[in-house]
């Protein structure tokens, strides 16, 4: 039996103009995870992460207080396919067509676009986004502009299935991707339908991790959306 952890990235500077990059709280989030494994003797074999900065940077900090406590940390390999789902695309392409003949949707973005303040914007941009993405759900798979859903949940399950299938046994993986990968890959191993890998993304904290232990035949969930490094609750973010 395997051990994979998936690790969401700590939080990233969400409504700047850049957000893939982590705030100072997010790469706090990220030390204190690093600082927890060492302390419980946590080791792994294999460390991945996605192509993203905010992906990349998490696993960096995390490895770097490892080997400051004098542990072993594998050189962490970078896989496109750990990406996110295409925010871009899908903000860029269907917001314009989605708006265009909805009306609760487009009053939904309208109250986000004239929100103030960080907690309201915060609130209109999720009850904005969930609609959105669970409208790019259900689209066609044949998409122009943008990652489908059905090419993300392909993406996801093929890069998982590789890392699953390589050769050993008693191995310990860790991989540092985004809260939609997460979410997508937790519905694939509780056989659910797809709309939980949306619902499940939504709950995760930035620097959580999330369990699956697995064989080359069996992938099983063992724990979700843990935060056992960040004992203070003010520490917990979600954007």
């Amino acid at each position: 039996m395997s051990f994979l952890t998936l690790v969401r990235h700590g939080q990233a500077d969400f409504f700047a103009d850049d957000y893939d990059q982590l705030t100072p709280l997010g790469e706090q989030q990220a030390q204190l995870l690093g600082e927890y494994w060492s302390r419980q003797g946590v080791t792994f074999d294999e460390v991945y992460t996605g192509p993203r900065s905010r992906q990349k940077r998490s696993a960096e900090i995390a490895g770097t207080t490892f080997r400051h406590a004098g542990l072993a940390w594998p050189e962490p390999v970078v896989i496109p396919d750990l990406d996110e789902f295409d925010l871009h695309g899908i903000v860029h392409q269907i917001i314009p067509e989605y708006s265009s003949h909805d009306a609760d949707f487009s009053r939904q973005f309208e109250d986000f676009r004239k929100s103030a303040g960080e907690r309201e914007k915060l609130h209109k941009f999720q009850r904005m986004f969930e609609s959105l993405l669970l409208y790019w759900q259900g689209l066609p798979s044949v998409a122009s502009g943008f990652e489908s859903w059905p090419a993300f949940r392909a993406r996801v399950e093929r890069a998982i299935g590789q890392i699953v299938e390589a050769p050993g046994s008693g191995r310990r993986v860790v991989i540092f991707t985004s809260g939609g990968f997460i979410g997508s890959v937790t519905r694939w191993a509780l056989a659910a339908p797809d709309r939980i890998a949306l619902e499940l993304a939504w709950r995760l904290r930035n620097a959580s991790l999330t369990e699956f232990l697995f064989t080359r035949d069996r992938f099983t969930l063992d724990s979700f959306n843990a935060v056992p490094h960040l004992a203070d609750p003010k520490l917990w973010t979600y954007r």
